[in-house]
């Protein structure tokens, strides 16, 4: 349902509710499940209407949806059960329990074994749990404050407790609005309109005089009253006694521009937007002549009216070709989600090119950026972060990275034509980098700008010279000359940490306001005379501000240590506030951030929403969820027409969201992917840019076509003001080129070769119980355990504990964790009673998403066990035939991929204990399963090296593959397959004994490698890390290698030595199984033969594995020499 249907239901709501029709208001509740009415679910309760409290649930959530709803559901049945009980009624007791209750058994039958044996107790008090249980009333109370809490931790009524603020009588006013419009268009228009219907339009009849004049001052609605009390609409009283309209009641256009099915015909191009223009405005007026009477207003009326005081011809011709473009409505709001993209860390800033529209600049935790294309989801440049010249800096930004490297982006920004781009980081530096059309970043500026962090940056013009502006943490502003880095200006003066800078220019006054963490505005000039204004900023904490697309209008948003959120418009010239915006959730949880656009319209993210602003309105517009998973205040971006929308989500992810012009630009770009290359224009760069994770490259005339691929796909500064004016006739004229510096630093860069155990961070963790292979290994998604399955069925789970080394509290190489243990001393073991050996047969584990549970097999049946108390929940699927490889589904953990030994794959609900279907396609048994959910496919492997996709609508075959023999190797190939899919949801990496490849979304494969030179034995595990950079694998021998994704080249080769103590090297142990750290990009886990493991980290003074080849700013995507590092396969030619 589209947002404004939605916004149709809660009119009618309202009008229901206004006229006293309860029943059917909660019934519209429950079938829309848009509004969770809290009170009415209270009075149910207490009353014990416990059917209708489970129908008005059923609109909103079901039992099996999460573990809240469960909750809520077994509360509520619990009590009607006990009080069945506690009034004797034993047949509705058991008929609760076998109908009601029973469906939780599976789930924990213990304690539905318990509450059965309630019945056998003469008073159920008699149980120590339930002695202090009171009388029905009480008992109910305290149950209903449970269950609120439950509801409002309960993600799927996130958005739907709190009704939307909007006027009393909403619909009798649009109601009105309408009725006012088609009395308008009437021809005949009288003075007193007699309207009996509001089932056909409205329309006067003729009269035998002159046509009448417009009732200018006769309008057709009088106020309507705030009690809510409509006129009746009807023969006798059509509407209230006509009253005079006053000069200024145009009330009436609160939500000037009515919905339109179809974009207005504009006679420029498509989504030019026309400028204000009071000749235009006066010829095709939106608001007809005669204003009403209506008698609620809002600053929008105040604003139109202005611009109505003109004066209005006595004649008016309506038109449908043309609407003034300077009004504006909720459909230019970006609401629509049209991409998400899989950044691989938490994304700390965004920022639109300021030129070409659908470019997005990303800065992350880890001190990465990247640029996305989110036209075609393309991830075209990426750029970990280095310090670039250690030794140039000073003595306590070298003390600081060796202490800690970790480092994060603070800020990135475009400059202002978006040829440059400057990042601020979390410990002194600023880098900035040039940028190429192709796609292409080069260094250009590095400064150790600021003792401490830099939690700004901005670019400015003072003077047509291009500066660059930067804060940080020791309390000053700084100006910097862009193109050489000297520091021109230092402003001093504020007493704390400066947060944020906002330069701006009124005529040719250039300035700069800046925000510090006590709440302080300051405000300089160009000068060394200091600052010239010293505001308090709402919350006094930290806060943003920003000025409005056409430089008139300042805005802030803040949020006090407390958690109270601000944003506010400011009235420069006396630094007061003029207008403070409503709809804050009372403590943010974390600090708001905001955006600006179109002139008219505000967004900042808070409550897991996106919440928009009218400029001329206090009160909150709309709010969208963006279709769930967005962080708690998640960061925001428009790009510069206001048409997208980027907005971070919770796993480390972006949202893009369009209106209807955006939807058009992504639309025209898709389709301009289908038209055959047109090559760049004469003006771009033409050495070869950066290739896109995972996209095929070998030599450098691959690089050609990745040149003309990229051009194409990176329209130079698309706007929608010329979407329809592209130039179709460009013709490439280019020539991969190669400096001769690029050669030399290839010649130069030296494969990172570890052997020694100083040369990373090993730990072998704690392990006192019989060692036995590991055969599955696996990090908890929190990253603060890891949980091994040996090949003995018992699990071993470590932990880390929070301290002052560690106060994250996630797994380390620096720390030991504990062995955890159940109190029972028995480990957690998975049934082998049916398995025909325990060592042979094949071990598979699945973590459920929020680690609550874990789901194990080691040849017998299937085990749930709680990851709390290690207990078995319950047991399913017993042998023949065995599990071999289990996978949840992405959108609901109740379903199960179940891989088999006969080779089959079972799609299994554990909630009703069924096995849906089954999928048959592999010859030997399932080694490997993989969902994506952004195709929508299943994609399973086997130890006939064959991958098969499934449909997961219709859980049919798609498509199927053998893995192709490398040369030298008997075909076809045998042996255990694994698959894993990239962060981006479509490229997907196989492994074989024989080779990493990786595969493309249609299974056409991109490039692979295999083993040979100082890896040379068989690979036995690999796995991506966790931003989808790197991909480490594991070898027979003991070794371990590190892989750049995007080209499956080699960055770092890790021999045993450097990791297994000498006084246990003599063992032979080879790592079985590779697992990555969920949140730490360069953390890896080895479960090892020998039945040890081992966490592995590089050293802090060099944070990451090895360097990647030395591109010239990442231009050259490889070396020509393939001498030069491990080559890599491509795909056959066809």
């Amino acid at each position: 349902m589209s947002s404004l249907s939605r916004e149709l239901v809660f009119l009618i709501l309202q009008f229901l509710d206004e006229e006293k029709f309860k029943e059917t208001v909660h019934k519209l509740e429950q079938e829309s499940g848009f509004f969770f009415n809290m009170k009415h679910f209270e009075d149910q309760v207490q009353a014990g209407e416990w059917d209708e409290v489970e129908r008005y649930l059923g609109g909103f959530t079901k039992v099996e949806d999460n573990r809240y709803s469960m909750k809520i559901f077994f509360e509520i049945r619990k009590q009607k059960y006990l009080e069945a009980l506690d009034r004797q009624d034993r047949a509705k007791a058991v008929e609760i329990l076998v109908k009601d209750l029973k469906v939780f058994a599976s789930f924990n039958e213990e304690l539905f074994k318990e509450i059965t044996q309630l019945l056998t107790l003469d008073n159920f008090r008699h149980n120590e749990q339930l002695s202090k249980y009171g009388d029905t009333k009480s008992a109910r109370n305290i149950m209903l404050l449970e269950l609120k809490k439950l509801i409002e931790a309960n993600p799927l009524f996130r958005d739907k407790l709190v009704f939307p603020s909007f006027k009393a009588s909403r619909l009798r006013t649009l109601i009105n609005q309408s009725l006012n419009w088609q009395h308008q268009l009437c021809k005949n228009p009288r003075p007193n309109p007699d309207i009996k219907t509001l089932f056909v339009d409205h329309s006067c009849s003729p009269t035998n005089g002159t046509r009448a004049p417009p009732p200018a001052n006769s309008p057709l609605v009088g106020a309507i009253p705030k009690a809510g009390t409509f006129p009746a609409i009807g023969a006798h009283n059509p509407f209230q006694t006509v009253v005079s309209a006053s000069p200024s009641a145009i009330g009436w256009m609160t939500n000037p521009a009515p919905t339109m099915q179809h974009p207005a015909v504009a006679s420029g191009p498509a989504g030019l937007v026309q400028p204000p223009n009071a000749a235009a405005f006066l010829k095709h007026p939106r608001t007809p002549p005669g204003a009403t009477s209506m008698d609620y207003q809002s600053a929008d009326s105040e604003h139109l009216m202005k611009r109505m005081r003109t004066g209005q011809p006595d004649e008016v011709s309506f038109s449908s070709s043309a609407h003034p473009q300077n009004i504006y409505s909720q459909d230019d709001l970006p609401k629509t989600v049209v991409r998400t993209l899989n950044q691989g860390s938490n994304v700390m800033s965004m920022d639109f090119h300021p030129q070409q529209h659908t470019i997005l600049l990303v800065g992350t935790n880890v001190g990465d950026i990247a640029i996305w294309e989110v036209g075609s989801k393309e991830r075209i440049a990426h750029k970990t972060f280095r310090v670039w010249d250690v030794s140039a800096y000073s003595l306590t930004l070298q003390t600081s990275l060796m202490k800690d490297a970790t480092i994060s982006v603070n800020r990135c920004v475009w400059g202002p034509d978006g040829s440059i781009l400057g990042v601020a980081f979390s410990k002194h530096i600023v880098q900035t980098y040039m940028y190429t059309p192709t796609g292409e970043l080069r260094q250009h500026l590095e400064i150790d700008a600021h003792a401490g962090g830099v939690n700004d940056i901005a670019f400015s013009l003072p003077n047509k010279q291009l500066c660059i502006i930067t804060c940080g943490d020791d309390k000053t502003i700084k100006v910097w000359d862009a193109s050489g880095g000297r520091k021109l200006y230092v402003f001093e003066g504020h007493e704390a940490p400066v947060y944020s800078v906002c330069p701006h220019h009124k005529e040719a006054i250039q300035f700069i306001f800046s925000t510090a963490i006590d709440g302080k505005i300051k405000a300089w000039l160009y000068d060394t005379m200091g600052s010239r204004v010293d505001y308090d900023a709402p919350g006094h904490w930290c806060t943003t501000m920003a000025y409005s697309a056409d430089g008139t209008r300042l805005f802030s948003c803040g949020t006090s240590k407390e958690g109270d959120s601000h944003l506010v418009e400011w009235n420069e010239s006396e630094g007061s506030i003029k207008r403070t915006y409503s709809g804050f959730r009372k403590r943010s949880l974390g600090v708001v951030q905001f955006d600006t656009t179109r002139n008219h319209f505000l967004a900042a993210g808070d409550e897991f929403q996106i919440k928009f602003w009218d400029m001329d309105n206090s009160n909150i517009l709309t709010t969208t969820d963006a279709e769930g998973g967005l962080a708690a205040s998640p960061r925001l971006r428009f790009n510069k027409e206001g048409s997208l929308l980027a907005v971070t989500t919770a796993d480390n992810g972006i949202k893009i969201l369009a209106n209807s012009d955006g939807q058009r630009l992504i639309r025209m770009l898709e389709s301009r992917a289908f038209e055959g290359p047109r090559g760049p224009s004469e003006s771009m760069n033409t050495k070869p840019p950066i290739v896109n994770a995972l996209a095929p490259i070998s030599n450098a005339n691959s690089s050609l076509v990745s040149v003309l691929e990229r051009t194409e796909r990176i329209p130079s500064a698309v706007s929608m003001n010329n979407l329809t004016a592209v130039d179709n006739t460009r013709t490439p004229d280019i020539k991969p080129r190669i400096s001769e510096d690029g050669l030399d630093k290839i010649k130069s860069w030296k494969l990172a070769d570890i052997v020694e155990s100083a040369q990373l961070k090993a730990l072998r963790l704690p392990d006192p119980l019989t060692a036995s292979k590991i055969a599955r290994l696996i990090y908890t998604n929190s990253g603060v355990a890891i949980l091994a399955l040996a090949s003995n069925a018992v699990h071993k789970l470590w932990k880390w504990q929070r301290c002052d080394r560690s106060p994250s509290g996630k797994s380390t190489a620096s720390i030991a964790p504990q062995l955890w243990q159940p109190a029972s001393g028995i480990p957690m073991t998975n049934d082998t009673s049916d398995a025909n050996s325990t060592e042979e047969s094949a071990a598979c584990i699945a973590l459920s998403k929020n680690d609550s549970y874990v789901m194990s097999a080691s040849g017998g049946k299937v085990s749930l066990f709680n990851m709390m108390t290690f207990k078995v929940m319950t047991t399913f699927i017993a042998p023949p035939p065995a599990a071999t490889f289990l996978a949840f589904h992405p959108q609901d953990n109740n379903i199960i991929a179940i891989g088999m030994d006969d080779s089959t794959i079972q799609i299994y609900n554990v909630r009703i204990d069924e096995v849906k279907t089954k999928l048959k396609g592999h010859q030997k048994k399932i080694t490997g399963l993989a969902f994506s959910q952004s195709m929508n496919v299943l994609v399973s492997a086997g130890a006939d090296a064959q991958l098969c996709v499934w449909s997961i609508d219709l859980w049919e075959k798609k498509k199927s593959r053998f893995i192709p023999a490398p040369p030298g190797r008997p075909s076809p190939l045998v042996g255990e397959t694994r698959v894993q899919f990239h962060n981006d949801q479509t490229h997907l990496l196989a492994v074989h004994e024989t080779q990493i490849i990786i595969y493309d979304g249609k299974l056409e494969c991109l490039r692979s490698w295999t083993p040979r030179d100082s890896l040379s034995a068989p690979i036995s595990s690999a796995i991506y890390s966790c931003d989808g950079l790197l991909i480490y694998t594991g070898f027979c021998d003991g070794a371990v290698g590190v892989f750049e994704a995007e080209s499956l080249r080699l960055r770092c080769r890790i021999a045993p030595s450097s990791y297994i103590p000498p006084s246990v090297s003599s063992s032979g142990g080879h790592p079985t199984v590779i697992a990555s750290h969920p949140s730490e990009p360069n953390q890896f886990a080895l479960g090892m033969s020998d039945g040890a493991v081992y966490v592995i980290e590089p050293l802090e003074t060099e944070p990451r594995w090895g360097s990647p080849l030395p591109h010239d700013n990442g231009g050259l995507p490889l070396p020509l020499n393939p001498s030069l590092t491990s080559p890599v396969s491509e795909p056959p030619s066809r």
